[in-house]
């Protein structure tokens, strides 16, 4: 294990120690970026469909990354968590991806990233969620290099569990800064879902693959979709 990885492990450990809950990981996700020399970062709870729940991103580039993700309900976040393994997407603007609505989604509205690498997060043998890295240069980080970001999603891992009962709690709006962006595009699409899927008697599943595929075929986001849910409730998406 390199030096930088260990000392990037105790800068999280120090978080999870000396920060407020709510701010964890925000500065958790700071540090992955500044200790493995990405340009952006996302924590992700992935638990299941629609209780996921962006935890915090860096930056608005990883912001939008997310968002492609879970409009689309496919690419390296999902995957990453779905298999229990790290995903590398090296060049992701000239290499075929296995999700063909992520790259074209990502090499539309983000053609400055060029790579993208997600990293499941473990709870003992459990799957929660994944990190996300993303870089602007192609072939960001090498096999070793992943190696290290993987000693540090474990360090991640632990010093979340410092905000279990924020990440458990379902019936309010998450704690998690930016709290207005994480509200929006997360907490407010869940409630969303359940208002459509009572409204048209569809299930919580088909209710949320309707509002994705209106924001797919208009081009919106799903946090405008759902704001037109909750905004005027009568109306379908």
């Amino acid at each position: 294990m390199t030096s930088r990885a260990m000392e990037t492990a105790r800068l999280i450990a120090k978080v999870a120690t000396d920060a407020h809950a709510k701010e964890i990981p925000r500065q958790v996700c700071a540090a992955v970026c500044e200790g493995l020399g990405v340009d952006g970062a996302t924590l992700s709870l992935l638990t299941d469909t629609p209780s996921r729940q962006l935890i915090a991103a860096s930056d608005n580039d990883a912001l939008l990354l997310e968002e492609i993700q879970f409009t689309v309900l496919e690419g390296p976040c999902l995957s990453a968590a779905y298999r229990g393994e790290t995903v590398a997407v090296d060049d992701l603007r000239h290499d075929v991806t296995p999700w063909p609505l992520f790259g074209a989604s990502v090499r539309e509205k983000l053609p400055q990233v060029a790579s993208v690498y997600g990293l499941p997060m473990f709870f003992g043998d459990y799957v929660l969620g994944s990190v996300d890295l993303l870089a602007r240069r192609t072939h960001a980080l090498n096999a070793r290099d992943l190696e290290q970001a993987e000693y540090v999603a474990e360090a991640v891992s632990a010093a979340l569990m410092s905000t279990r009962d924020m990440l458990l709690s379902g019936g309010r709006p998450p704690a998690w800064e930016p709290e207005e962006i994480v509200r929006a595009h997360w907490f407010d699409t869940a409630r969303a879902v359940g208002a459509l899927a009572s409204r048209q008697g569809l299930t919580p599943e088909n209710a949320l693959a309707r509002m994705r595929a209106e924001a797919f075929r208009t081009g919106r986001s799903l946090a405008d979709i759902t704001a037109d849910i909750l905004g005027d409730p009568p109306h379908d998406p």
